[in-house]
């Protein structure tokens, strides 16, 4: 009886033992960090552009605040009316236009969230061309802004003016974020790494005052005004940016009119070779003073408050050749590091993103499938000879303010990427018309979101690891310690 109990304690005991290895290697285990689940984290951005207002409500998990943040969109928002320059007589309504956007955006915050997002608004092009007429009704315009995001429960951080080579270096980011040019998740190495052909991508951003071009050139650059030197993930990059005031779609559109003004001033009914033909359109001399882009006009319309009328002629050769009057490719001299009015740019390299108006008017056309540029002209000759009949019944829901300005926006984007940027038959087909990317729109806000925010650094992430157990281990050693215990109260009692 002794030895038969002698020989079931030693077991027990052989048991325990083995148990206890068991607890302590599963305690050693290397596993990665096992932590809660990351609380999501909020940020806003109004786009006040020239001619419109749009607010991007953006979301991205906390933990990855400061190494990567992997930011989504959650919502976009159009204000209503125009851009907050257009308010230049009334600035508190510029305030009040954005109420119902910030109220859609709380609607997808949660309330205990909202007063830690922050909240910026960046103007642009039109809000540069005011600054330039009248500074202090810029400023009063701001305010009125300002004053009404101080109302609501986030955490404003101001609204401003972006430079153009600002809104050109946000853009840039924003395109070689969402398309993970500067870095991507490798499931693999459980961390993020930049990719090793990175593709950097260069951006083309067309808006209704200013036009942007951002991108690495292959050479050096001479001049270093035009430069943006960013450090991102710890790699240095080295971007030419360059905005062109004046030379957005909507300013355009007045200078050509203008300069066909002026070319028949003696005239109340002026040619318009870019509108459809039997189209007609009506405009006074004195809206051309107000703006900066055309009040530098013919010293005849300083008092001239006439009205005249655009009668379209569907002209597809004799608009080309209107639009390309508006720059001034002599100034360049046949040089190649030159675009228009003396601004240098080296040669474009690699590919681009075309967005905003670029995408916009080739959409309307069915030219953002990588058409040939051959394709492109011919599709936008044929547009352009279309009647103002042919046009209004073919596309019966498309705005009626829009339509018959495609013909001279697509041969604007034509002599712009052509003539002035110097893209050619063969690097044509570098260039991508697109709008989103993913489910985020593409455009400067998000890259000046996860500037102001330090979302992107500029070292590069470290991956952390260590040896603490899994919730899955802990919960195995608790199990195993928990059977010794009982294990060793059932010998004690065997034993007495």
């Amino acid at each position: 009886m002794f030895a038969h109990k002698k020989h079931f304690t030693n077991a027990i005991i052989g048991a325990l033992v083995a148990l206890s290895i068991i607890a302590l290697v599963l305690s050693l285990v290397d596993i990665e960090d096992v932590t809660l689940p990351p609380t999501v984290k909020y940020g806003m951005v109004f786009d006040a552009g020239s001619s419109h207002t749009s607010l991007f409500v953006y979301e991205w998990d906390s933990d990855k605040e400061n190494n990567t943040g992997v930011v989504s969109q959650t919502l976009s928002c159009e204000v209503q009316g125009q851009g907050i320059s257009s308010y230049a007589n009334d600035p508190p309504k510029a305030g009040d236009s954005l109420r119902e956007c910030l109220d859609k955006a709380l609607k997808v915050v949660p309330a205990a969230k909202q007063r830690d997002v922050p909240a910026y608004l960046g103007a642009t092009a039109g809000m540069r061309l005011l600054r330039e007429q009248n500074s202090s009704v810029a400023d009063q315009v701001l305010a009125e802004v300002a004053k009404t995001m101080r109302e609501y429960p986030v955490a404003f951080k101001g609204a401003q003016i972006l430079t153009g080579e600002e809104e050109g270096a946000y853009g840039w980011i924003t395109i070689n974020y969402l398309l993970d040019s500067f870095t991507k998740y490798s499931p693999k190495a459980h961390t993020w790494v930049r990719p090793e052909a990175a593709n950097i991508l260069g951006a083309l951003d067309l808006g209704g005052a200013s036009t942007q071009i951002s991108f690495m050139p292959r050479s050096s650059v001479i001049n270093w005004n035009d430069t943006s030197k960013l450090t991102l993930y710890g790699y240095n990059y080295n971007i030419y940016t360059h905005s062109y005031l004046c030379y957005g779609q909507n300013e355009m559109l007045k200078r050509l009119a203008k300069e066909l003004i002026v070319e028949s001033f003696s005239s109340t009914r002026i040619d318009h070779p870019c509108y459809p033909k039997d189209y007609n359109e009506t405009v006074s001399l004195s809206s051309f003073r107000t703006s900066p882009c055309t009040n530098q006009s013919d010293p005849r319309l300083t008092h001239d408050d006439r009205n005249v009328t655009l009668e379209g002629r569907g002209n597809a050769s004799g608009c080309l050749a209107a639009i390309k009057k508006l720059f001034n490719f002599s100034a360049c001299s046949q040089s190649q590091d030159c675009t228009f009015d003396g601004v240098y740019q080296p040669p474009v390299s690699g590919q681009f993103i075309a967005f905003s108006a670029f995408y916009y008017n080739f959409k309307f056309l069915n030219l953002t499938e990588g058409q040939s540029l051959a394709t492109v002209r011919e599709t936008i000759k044929h547009f352009c000879t279309r009647s103002w009949e042919d046009l209004s019944s073919s596309y019966p829901e498309e705005n009626r303010e829009r339509l018959p300005k495609y013909c001279a926006n697509a041969n604007y984007i034509l002599t712009l990427l052509l003539d002035a940027y110097k893209f050619n038959e063969t690097s044509w087909n570098n260039i991508f018309f697109q709008m989103k990317a993913g489910r985020a729109d593409i455009g400067w806000t998000l890259g000046y979101m996860l500037n102001l925010t330090n979302m992107i650094p500029a070292e590069a992430p470290v991956r952390m690891k260590g040896h603490v157990p899994s919730l899955w281990a802990a919960a195995v050693t608790f199990i195993v310690l928990t059977l010794a215990l009982g294990l060793a109260a059932l010998l004690l009692l065997l034993w007495v």
